[in-house]
């Protein structure tokens, strides 16, 4: 089975959960806290939670809290990458306000449907949902001025053409300010080659250098990774668990490699041309 293929299977049963009652990522029996997940726990504050549909939060599979990071401004277009339920698009959409736009871009059938009810339930009107993959982004070129995601960059088996998307349909001066997992040194080769792990955002995670690389050459400069969390030992043994890995051996190994971190980024602006501006 493709990447693609098992990433899309296993987000639409995380939608299913969702609906049946659960969380996406710990079957019908949620944790207080809504997931079991050590990446995915605790990202939202309780006021920003509180104003959207239970089930938004109860599907969100992020490693951060983008919109929050972004630092969006009223009138701006809003584009989240892998929106899954949709609470970074809701969130999204309140605080660019009105007269601003946040699209959610998802592939998974069962994410678009749950994040459109979500958004029936929420009463937000300046949002859309479309569907389609973040190596090919259903929009028109230099149409959105914000970028967001959270821990989705890490699902794509060929991000350097995530990034040419996104570097296309930035306007001049928009930003890249996504949540993603990224690593610092090199990974075991059994976590690198599990893939059920990359649905997960760990196997795909990219090293932080590497990150900068890839933004750079895809024409982004002021470039920034700022860790928002840094895993240990015990969180290892949670998001190993279960996935034919020796625990006790790889644990340790991962011990302080992997963080969340938020990364920023811009499209520059046109570069000026004696007494005027180059188009």
């Amino acid at each position: 089975m493709e990447l693609k293929d098992v990433v899309r299977e296993k987000y639409g049963e995380a939608a299913l959960r969702v609906n049946a009652g659960g969380s996406s990522c710990c079957g019908t029996a949620a944790a207080p806290d809504g997931c079991c997940d050590p990446i995915t726990s605790n990202l939202y504050d309780a006021v920003e939670t509180g104003e959207l549909p239970h089930e938004a939060v109860a599907a969100s599979l992020g490693c951060g809290n983008p919109t929050a990071l972004a630092q969006l401004k009223p009138g701006e277009i809003v584009l989240d990458l892998g929106s899954g339920g949709g609470i970074d698009v809701l969130l999204s959409a309140r605080r660019v306000g009105p007269s601003g736009k946040a699209y959610g871009l998802d592939m998974t059938e069962e994410m678009l449907a749950l994040a459109r009810e979500n958004q029936r339930k929420a009463g937000i009107e300046n949002v859309e949902f479309l569907k389609g993959e973040i190596e090919n982004i259903p929009l028109p070129d230099e149409s959105v001025d914000v970028i967001i995601s959270n821990c989705v960059i890490n699902l794509s088996g060929d991000k350097d053409r995530v990034l040419r998307e996104a570097f296309r349909v930035l306007k001049r001066g928009g930003r890249w300010a996504v949540s993603d997992v990224v690593t610092r040194g090199e990974l075991p080769a059994d976590v690198r080659e599990n893939m059920l792990l990359w649905v997960g955002c760990i196997a795909g995670a990219l090293q932080d250098d590497q990150y900068v690389e890839k933004l750079a050459r895809a024409g982004f400069d002021q470039i920034a990774i700022e860790p928002t969390r840094i895993y240990e030992v015990e969180d290892a043994r949670v998001f190993l668990s279960g996935q034919g890995i020796d625990v006790d051996t790889i644990a340790p190994q991962v011990k302080g490699k992997l963080m969340s971190a938020f990364i920023r980024a811009t499209k520059p602006q046109a570069s000026c041309c004696g007494s005027g501006c180059c188009a």
